[in-house]
């Protein structure tokens, strides 16, 4: 027999000092919060956490209400707040999901902070894994991207994100409800087969999972761990080269030794460049492999510049690369 969905939440491992659990209403999150609850050790709060993004009216409202319900039949404490998300998108600009998903856990990090906890869990699944790392697939990703979701990762100050249902497929999930006779919330912009990860939810992987491989969402991510362990250590390494390669900075500008770099193999070159922009905070989202590869083949060039996405510069300069950022002042 298969260990019960508590005795996976167990084996992943719980803080002992508690958590904050992120409930949207949704099966996934209901199902970890009745799993947490049941696998806690006694003494161990926790702590249920809803942001009413008001997107859907009285659906949302809806959500915030059955999330109520739950955590007063638990008799767990429960924190709630409403954020007009698609305002903030109107008045700051940006994508509407990206800037709900930012303002989302800068959120759930401060409820974590705020109960002098230091870690929040999330209900990802499985099948989330197998749907992020099949839509990255048909977006042309590298092996870095292959890595999905994280299992854990930081969020903020003292904060670690954990998201103990990775190894739990969303059948896992319906059937461990319908044990309990737990109900849960339905999100009707699941069903718009207009965005491409509905689509791969609700043709792509099941039409894998008949034809090809009845246990795909499992093979998805365990090609997914895998991925994350090389990359680990592929970003190790291009730390190391850039922390070789870097001189001192020219006022706010970065100075790379071309030397050093050009040295290294290219899949490095395009990883140290990869920490460098995610250490300066500048724009990632428009850098996928052919950018990178074009800083790379400026390393191995004689000369020239590129003005990269983002406003950020890059021009060899005799033995060195300058770059600096025209956005920031850098």
């Amino acid at each position: 027999m298969a260990p019960s969905l508590p005795d996976r939440v167990r084996h992943f491992g719980l803080p002992p000092d508690g958590l904050v659990v992120a409930v949207s209403g949704g099966p996934d999150s209901v199902a970890l919060t009745r799993a947490v609850v049941a696998a806690r050790e006694p003494g161990s709060p926790v702590v249920l956490a809803h942001l009413n993004h008001q997107l859907r009216g009285a659906e949302s409202d809806g959500d915030e209400a059955f999330v109520v319900a739950l955590g007063a039949s638990l008799g767990v404490s429960l924190v709630t707040h409403r954020l007009d998300i698609a305002a903030l998108v109107r008045k700051q600009g940006g994508n509407l999901e990206a800037v709900a998903r930012r303002e989302r856990y800068r959120w759930l990090a401060e409820v974590t902070r705020g109960h002098a906890l230091a870690h929040v869990a999330t209900g990802h699944t499985a099948s989330d894994q197998a749907e992020t790392v099949l839509h990255r697939l048909l977006r042309g990703t590298g092996i870095d991207g292959l890595r999905g979701i994280a299992a854990r990762r930081e969020i903020g100050p003292g904060v670690t994100l954990i998201r103990p249902f990775l190894s739990v497929t969303r059948e896992e999930v319906v059937a461990y409800l319908a044990e309990l006779g737990q109900v849960a919330r339905h999100d009707a912009s699941n069903d718009d087969d207009t965005l491409t990860r509905n689509r791969i939810r609700h043709e792509l992987l099941p039409l894998l999972q008949r034809h090809y491989n009845p246990r795909i969402a499992e093979t998805l991510a365990r090609l997914a761990a895998q991925a994350d362990e090389v990359s680990v250590a592929e970003e190790s390494l291009a730390a190391g080269l850039l922390r070789g390669a870097e001189l001192p900075r020219a006022g706010a500008m970065v100075v790379l030794s071309i030397g050093i770099l050009r040295n290294a193999p290219r899949r490095l070159i395009r990883g140290a460049f990869r920490l460098l922009w995610k250490r300066e905070g500048w724009p990632r989202d428009a850098m996928g492999f052919a950018e990178y590869e074009r800083l790379a083949d400026l390393v191995m060039s004689d000369g020239g510049a590129h003005d990269m996405p983002g406003g950020v510069h890059v021009r060899r300069r005799g033995v060195v690369l300058q770059v600096s950022s025209r956005l920031s002042g850098s």
